[in-house]
């Protein structure tokens, strides 16, 4: 029961950080631009890092929190309205 528990908390992550970036690239692109390529990427990289958790129970939840985090991250850091505004902090 205790895994399961633990396993449903990291689910309800991984959703709410994939609800999360998929609303602000909505509120900072137009819908022609709404990267969905990367939008996709989170949502299998979540099944997996969920896939991980059930499969090695010795895993923390925390720390695939943490790995779901900086994947986040990592996916935001390509999208076009992220990459423009880094080109336009740089030149």
């Amino acid at each position: 029961m205790k895994k399961t528990v633990k396993t449903l908390g990291l689910a309800v992550f991984v959703v709410l950080m994939t609800a999360t970036f998929g609303f602000a690239e909505y509120a900072t692109a137009s819908v022609s631009d709404f990267p969905y390529f990367q939008l996709g990427c989170l949502i299998i990289g979540g099944m997996m890092v969920i896939s991980l958790k059930q499969k090695y129970p010795r895993f923390y939840a925390v720390e695939l929190m943490g790995v779901f985090a900086m994947y986040t991250i990592l996916v935001a850091l390509f999208t076009a309205p992220v990459f423009n505004a880094i080109k336009t902090l740089v030149s």
